[in-house]
């Protein structure tokens, strides 16, 4: 599929990137400890920084992008727009250039679909993105009896910054996730994602990484990282609300700085939580 991006023909106009996608805290009771855990999508990157290759490795929340059902409508609420890459385009995903005075429209809404006020123009269920996400994590199909989730509220990221998403480099991007729990109720699900957790060392998923790259592939390897929810939280309280928006050192992993946005109750100055 065609990834480059559009031509800013229109680049004076189309200033600022709205991303708009959903978040998925994906929950488990440990059977081990009787802790609550939770399991974050753990993804190793090969890129290159200065023509020097580099396994990067982070983890985040489970989820993913928002598809429109009818983008013709939103060019008639907002007056205009442009879809950030080719690839966007073709894929309906709510990833789009606009004019900056438009931002608190779209605000209005995706707050009133939140509420369903308004009939969808498009749809920001999960279950898509989690069965795709659980594939590729631990190569298997997640089956909808197998957790139960709840919707959470949405949360509003107004301060801008720069975007690391190939499709549009360096675009100063505006944010909005819509936010679920998944509780899973699978006694077999939760036995695979704990070992999958502790089966891979950093070097072995590094490797990988390059693996795949050698097979010709994107140089990514997936899988699923486990932590106790209290731990973590309470490791949120302590960042410093300056840095609460950059990525997030926990023991040895990296995680990015969107998980803040599980935790209404950890002060961040970035977010702003709706709440159905």
């Amino acid at each position: 599929m065609n990834n480059k991006k559009i031509k800013m023909n229109t680049a004076k106009e189309f200033k600022l990137r709205v991303s708009v996608g959903v978040l998925v805290k994906v929950l488990f009771t440990d059977p081990e400890t009787g802790q609550i855990t939770l399991a974050l999508e753990r993804i190793a990157t090969l890129r290159k920084f200065n023509g020097i290759s580099k396994v990067d490795i982070t983890a985040k929340p489970f989820g993913g992008g928002v598809r429109f059902t009818n983008p013709k409508e939103l060019k008639m609420l907002i007056n205009d727009f442009q879809f950030d890459s080719e690839r966007s385009r073709q894929e309906r995903d709510f990833r789009i250039l606009i004019h900056p005075e438009m931002w608190g429209n779209i605000k209005k809404i995706c707050i009133e679909h939140l509420h369903e006020n308004r009939k969808r123009i498009f749809d920001y269920s999960p279950d898509r993105e989690l069965a795709e996400e659980f594939e590729d994590s631990l190569k298997i199909k997640i089956k909808p009896d197998e957790y139960i989730l709840i919707p959470k509220g949405m949360v509003i990221q107004d301060l801008q910054s720069k975007t690391n998403n190939v499709r549009a480099q360096g675009m100063p991007t505006v944010r909005i996730y819509y936010l679920f729990e998944a509780w899973i109720n699978s006694h077999e699900l939760v036995k695979l994602m704990l070992a999958k957790s502790r089966q891979f060392s950093e070097d072995d998923f590094k490797k990988a990484a390059l693996e795949d790259a050698e097979r010709g592939g994107k140089g990514r390897s997936n899988t699923v990282l486990t932590i106790g929810i209290d731990a973590l939280r309470d490791h949120c309280n302590l960042i410093s609300l300056e840095k609460r928006g950059e990525n997030i050192n926990f023991g040895s992993h990296k995680l990015e700085g969107n998980v803040l946005a599980l935790f209404s109750k950890v002060k961040n100055p970035n977010y702003d939580f709706k709440f159905d």
